[in-house]
């Protein structure tokens, strides 16, 4: 295999930054009831959906071909739909730390899908240095969070959304080679829109949610970025790849979102960050470098 063009890595990179604030800003959207899960999740995504469709109109985008829109309600159904869903509703009740310990499989889950669905072989080395990088990411985000007390109804509805967002990520990585990277969320965004429409409609039937500035400026976060421009820069690396390393940069998000977190949500730094953090940056950087002899 090929080492990563360094271009890929750097796109994913950007992408993975812009990601980085999703989990502690939903965590303020839906805190205390201020917005309902239903409400970010269907929500964010209509406020893509707003910015997409006029961007794919004046750019002139040809429509996608019958096969090709199949593969754009796969990447609908994981990215615009599932992640968002699934993480709104255990951010209610999870805190952002022990989220990460779960949502920091991604990485893994998703080279693990670009095996299966793009035929990348990486060698033995990969697979042990994203290995490593997993379990030291999850060991510093539960030393941050207090190690994991239990699996419950919060842990299942993230491990579904690591499952969709992997799956979304590795369509949309090879869709992004063939009709580009904006172009496939765009789609994506817009194939969805009827359902989260409808579902924000659903959700505003018992008035505007009534939270302060910071939750609007947290929902409005979520739509533009997290859910469209930051795809932009993660779907062209996957587009780049090979996803499967590409995708291993994502292991920097944890430490990412807990250096958000502390600023945002209050929550202390210790000594811990530094030393997980370059455990896991030595870890992925392991992964994309590895080749195979």
């Amino acid at each position: 295999m090929l080492s990563p063009d360094p271009r890929g890595l750097a796109w994913g990179l950007l992408g993975v930054a812009g990601f980085s604030l999703t989990v502690p800003l939903t965590r303020i959207a839906v805190e205390s009831g201020a917005m309902s899960p239903l409400f970010v999740a269907a929500g964010r995504a209509v406020v893509a959906a707003v910015l997409a469709a006029p961007a794919l109109a004046l750019t002139g985008q040809r429509l996608p071909n019958t096969h090709q829109w199949r593969r754009i309600a796969v990447v609908t159904g994981g990215v615009v739909i599932g992640f968002p869903m699934l993480t709104s509703y255990a951010l209610t009740t999870a805190p952002a730390n022990h989220s990460a310990i779960v949502i920091a499989i991604l990485p893994a889950a998703t080279a693990v899908v670009a095996v299966l669905r793009a035929h990348e072989r990486p060698p033995i080395p990969f697979w042990v240095a994203a290995g490593a990088g997993t379990v030291a990411v999850m060991a510093f985000a539960g030393l941050r969070g207090g190690g994991v007390a239990g699996f419950g109804r919060a842990d299942l509805l993230l491990l579904g959304a690591v499952v969709a967002a992997a799956v979304g990520y590795a369509e949309g990585g090879l869709l992004a080679r063939e009709i580009g990277a904006w172009q496939t969320i765009s789609w994506a965004l817009v194939l969805g829109s009827p359902l989260m429409v409808t579902l924000t409609l659903v959700s505003l039937a018992d008035g505007v949610p009534q939270g302060g500035v910071t939750h609007w400026a947290s929902f409005a976060y979520l739509g533009i970025v997290s859910m469209f421009l930051g795809f932009f820069a993660w779907y062209r690396g996957l587009a780049i790849g090979p996803m499967a390393r590409v995708g291993q940069v994502q292991l920097a998000q944890p430490i990412m979102t807990v250096g958000w977190a502390a600023w945002l949500l209050g929550e202390p730094l210790t000594w811990a960050v530094v030393a997980g953090g370059a455990v896991v940056v030595l870890c992925a950087g392991t992964a994309v470098r590895v080749r195979r002899n």
